[in-house]
């Protein structure tokens, strides 16, 4: 059965100057994750947030952090995004030699592990790891920058994963990150997904409409 949608907010699109405040808004508003992007401008061309940031903002919710490391090579800050409050971390698995004994550092530390596949990524390498993941995220851009336009190319991916979790019979979370509106949302939860991370969709227009902004997504 098709579990509830939950939506993690992208905090890459809110207001950086108040970057607490922004947190504690989203997390009000009916936020189920607090969707943290990391990037090093290496792996992807950009340069975001690191460990410092993920401490400073998270005694603002209470919510699951959600750490998405978009970095090369990863393993050397593993900890550190753990020890700074991350709920859950997600590594590509691009960035790392040996993905598998990365996932399994994560878990080590007592966070839930997540695999990111970019749209160039195949799902077969999902295969010798679903006895280990609790998050697959589906990027539907390439990664790197926000307010991208979702690749109906990756439905298909969306879908085929989907089927692979329902044949462990874990509870694996399958998110979709990238270009995520009232209607790219639609797509993405009729294919699988069941967690959607959104950015521009749940900052725009202030904090009086991120509530508003969540349930349009959740299509309530």
């Amino acid at each position: 059965m098709q579990k509830k949608t939950k939506i993690a907010p992208s905090i890459l699109s809110a207001d950086f100057a108040r970057l607490g405040e922004e947190v504690a808004a989203i997390d009000g508003a009916g936020a189920d994750y607090i969707h943290v992007d990391v990037m090093d401008g290496h792996f992807v061309p950009n340069i975001t947030v690191g460990p410092a940031v993920v401490k400073a903002i998270r005694p603002f919710s209470h919510k699951i952090f959600d750490v998405h490391l978009m970095i090369s090579p990863v393993d050397a800050y593993i900890e550190d995004f753990a020890q700074a409050g991350a709920d859950i971390i997600t590594i590509h698995a691009e960035a790392t030699p040996h993905f598998h004994r990365t996932l399994q550092l994560i878990t080590s530390l007592g966070k839930k592990a997540g695999i990111s596949l970019n749209p160039g990524t195949p799902v077969d390498i999902l295969e010798n790891v679903m006895d280990m993941v609790d998050l697959i995220l589906v990027m539907s851009v390439n990664p790197g920058f926000g307010g991208q336009a979702f690749l109906p190319s990756q439905l298909g991916k969306i879908h085929r994963i989907r089927d692979m979790i329902a044949a462990t019979g874990r509870d694996i979370d399958l998110q979709v990150d990238g270009g995520i509106t009232q209607e790219t949302a639609k797509l993405a939860v009729a294919a699988g997904a069941d967690v959607l991370v959104a950015g521009t969709a749940t900052f725009m227009g202030g904090a009086a409409h991120y509530g508003e902004n969540i349930r349009k997504l959740r299509g309530i």
